[in-house]
């Protein structure tokens, strides 16, 4: 029986980088993979994602096969006598420690140009829209026909985000209430929105479509349903876009008094 059960622990051990390395392996052929990438950085992010995924898979793998290895070779039913101990290494302590520390240093070396271009390397531009998270919704302010955001004339939505392709898109990202994440993942942006701060979030799609706004932190018993939608489209569209939403809103504007205007302007 001890004998049967050290052949199944070895094996189960077997299993893990077996099945878990053939998940990996067939899950974009089902679709259960990232999501599309649309964006202009989003290449190297990726390739950040892939170079590290493969790092840990190698020593995953590794991991896995030793321990398969030490089961099957020291199975108390093979033993011819007591097991030996030892006190452990100095020297494998210090190798074991060093080996990670090490591979930490060069991915955070390694990664660094694209950090820079995701969160350093802002255009030097005017904000193309002010996204603000509130339980639960993404509420969206366009600056006006003035151009200028933060005056009478800006624009206001809920969960409906419109930028032009190809174009650069200046986010100011603020919270209302508690800390929120504001999550495009077709796009690879994640940033979260912190009570008190405006944060700047920048991007450029490169294809056009519908996709996903989420929130990716945990803000409350509705953040399962704090959803918006990210329409990705041609310059030409998204004018047309914003002034059939500027009329709109106008039409639901009460008119200015005449006196009062007079009033306010002396």
């Amino acid at each position: 029986m001890n004998r049967l059960s050290g052949i199944f622990w070895s094996l189960l051990f077997l299993a893990v980088p077996v099945l878990g390395v053939a998940t990996f392996a067939v899950a974009p052929a089902f679709d259960i993979w990232l999501p599309k990438d649309v964006s202009e950085h989003g290449k190297s992010i990726d390739g950040l994602f892939y170079f590290i995924l493969a790092l840990t898979g190698v020593v995953f793998v590794g991991t896995e096969l030793a321990m398969f290895w030490f089961l099957w070779k020291y199975d108390a039913a093979k033993a011819k006598g007591p097991a030996t101990y030892i006190q452990g290494s100095h020297t494998l302590e210090v190798v074991w420690t060093i080996i990670p520390a090490a591979t930490l240093l060069f991915l955070a070396i390694y990664q660094m140009n694209t950090w820079a271009d995701v969160k350093m390397r802002r255009p030097a531009m005017s904000p193309t829209v002010e996204v603000v998270a509130r339980q639960f919704e993404w509420r969206l302010r366009y600056p006006g026909r003035d151009g200028t955001l933060g005056t009478p004339d800006d624009l206001f939505l809920v969960n409906d985000l419109h930028v032009p392709v190809d174009e650069d898109v200046l986010v100011q990202l603020k919270s209302m209430d508690v800390l929120h994440s504001f999550f495009l993942p077709n796009l690879r942006i994640k940033q979260d929105a912190v009570p008190g701060m405006k944060i700047p979030v920048w991007f450029k799609a490169t294809e056009t479509g519908q996709f996903d706004i989420v929130c990716a932190e945990l803000c409350g018993w509705g953040h399962y349903k704090m959803k918006g939608r990210v329409t990705v489209e041609s310059r030409e569209d998204f004018d047309r876009w914003l002034e059939a939403k500027y009329a709109a809103q106008e039409s639901t504007q009460p008119e200015a008094d005449p006196s009062e205007a007079v009033a306010l302007a002396n």
